[in-house]
């Protein structure tokens, strides 16, 4: 009845409702595996069936944010902060508030719906149109090719140090790349065992983390985490700026809110998944970042830089041990990496969805046969490499020293949250969240956690022109769908 309309696409925005196997009248709203588009009082049938359970979701969580930021990112912070390791833990825990609050406050809107889009159906649905296309355009754009790009470099990285290779530069990015493109390769194809391989990363990454953290913890010295000096660096509020990395190492919980529609009992399921996933994370990443600054010292960190945790393992276990670390290692970036491409692919279909990207009725076609948007994850590959590219010039020429090019997006990110926060304290007040601790208190510290993450970013000389250039794109994208709407 619907094929033929399913296989020409849908050209104008259209209104998502859900319906189990023939579309029901547009007032129904009945759960089930398909999603029918309403467009002009016509339905059209996407089917997408729910793939994972409530482990999954944490699994995202946990495994996409540990695995890449606190192994490469502990040097900088500790740079950023002088070398005070007190002070670096004071900025994990003042990252972890605007993360744990941000997530108990997301995790109201998720119980209100579980349409397919994250957080564009979050503003789509709980604001305007126009504000959703320009949180679709930032996340599919900016936000997770920057951070695939980066990620999946870090993957290079330390394969090189597991074979003992010098690797240049290019080496590092085509390493890479390569496992970027198989990443999205199975994750597009096989998405059942893109969620099994999170699962297995996030157990495999927990392991040496948990480890070093305790070892660290007792056989470190205590004497050098508060050293002389600390009380005039916290009044200088200068250790801020160490908010940026950790801002980084913490990114990523807001992933699972992409496959929201793919969960099952996904208004349950997900929101206890916002809840315990960043809770968990704050404490291994204060354990992991104390015990291995204690048992390095803080300047062996800042002078060896990623390479601390290579040198960490030969301390604690030897030369061949360390081998063993590094697979875990490994094993735990590509965990993140593949949490952040289960999130990516699905960005240009939700866009797609409601015409707010060019080629808009290709791109929302979903594969019978796989189950997925093909068109949808090629196009996010493609955007994926131009990203790859620009963060190979930005290191090879030295653009943004103790930088990348994810940074700056991590920390605009949280200024678009606020206004999700803002739209928790709106729903609180028309009856729709109850209580004023969950609708008004909860969103209330999570801005302010993200206000103080931005300030953070701030600080990194390049946030301005990167920021500058973020507007461009997102006005253009607006520009866009506005110019298609009053077409059509």
């Amino acid at each position: 009845m619907h094929s033929d309309r399913v296989a020409r696409g849908i050209p104008q925005r259209v209104s998502l409702f859900l319906c189990r196997g023939r579309c029901q009248p547009s007032g129904a709203r009945r759960a089930g595996p398909h999603y029918t588009i309403i467009y002009r009082g016509r339905s059209f049938l996407q089917e997408q069936h729910k793939k994972y359970g409530l482990v999954t979701a944490v699994a995202v969580i946990v495994g996409t944010v540990i695995g890449s930021g606190i192994f490469f990112k502990s040097d900088d912070i500790l740079v950023l902060t002088g070398g005070n390791i007190l002070l670096g833990a004071a900025a994990f825990c003042v990252a972890a508030f605007a993360i744990v609050f941000g997530s108990l406050a997301f995790s109201e809107l998720a119980a209100l719906t579980d349409k397919p889009g994250g957080l564009i159906t979050y503003a789509d649905e709980f604001s305007t149109s126009r504000a959703a296309c320009v949180v679709g355009w930032f996340q599919t754009f900016i936000y997770y090719p920057s951070l695939i790009a980066v990620v999946s470099w870090v993957v290079g990285v330390y394969t090189g140090l597991l074979f003992g290779l010098a690797l240049p530069l290019e080496g590092q990015m085509l390493i890479g790349f390569g496992f970027c493109a198989v990443c999205y390769l199975y994750n597009t194809f096989s998405p059942r065992f893109g969620g099994i391989f999170q699962r297995f990363s996030t157990v495999a990454k927990l392991l040496p983390l948990i480890a070093f953290a305790l070892i660290g913890v007792i056989f470190g010295d205590p004497t050098t985490i508060i050293p002389a000096g600390t009380g005039r660096s916290l009044a200088s509020f200068s250790w801020l700026a160490a908010l940026a990395p950790i801002a980084f190492s913490f990114d990523g919980w807001i992933v699972a809110t992409s496959i929201a529609h793919e969960i099952r009992d996904s208004k349950r399921n997900l929101r206890r998944a916002l809840v315990m996933g960043p809770l968990f994370i704050l404490l291994a990443y204060l354990l992991y970042f104390v015990g291995v600054s204690t048992l390095l010292g803080p300047e062996q960190v800042m002078a060896m830089g990623d390479a601390h945790i290579d040198q960490l393992a030969i301390q604690v276990l030897g030369k061949t041990g360390s081998k063993l670390v590094l697979i875990f290692v490994i094993i735990s970036v590509m965990g993140t990496v593949n949490g952040l491409t289960l999130g990516s692919i699905r960005m240009p279909y939700a866009l797609s969805l409601r015409g707010m990207v060019p080629g808009a009725t290709k791109l929302q076609q979903v594969s019978k046969k796989f189950d997925m948007p093909l068109r949808s994850g090629l196009m996010a590959f493609l955007l994926a490499s131009g990203w790859f590219l620009l963060h190979y010039l930005t290191q090879k020429f030295g653009l943004l020293p103790n930088s990348d090019v994810s940074e700056v997006p991590v920390a605009i990110s949280y200024l678009l949250y606020v206004f999700f926060y803002g739209k928790v304290i709106s729903l609180h007040r028309s009856g729709r969240i109850p209580g004023k601790i969950r609708g008004v208190l909860v969103p209330l510290l999570a801005s302010l956690g993200s206000l103080i993450i931005l300030y953070g970013g701030a600080q990194n000389p390049a946030f301005f022109p990167y920021a500058l250039l973020c507007a461009l794109l997102l006005g253009g994208g607006l520009l866009y769908y506005t110019r298609r709407a009053t077409r059509s």
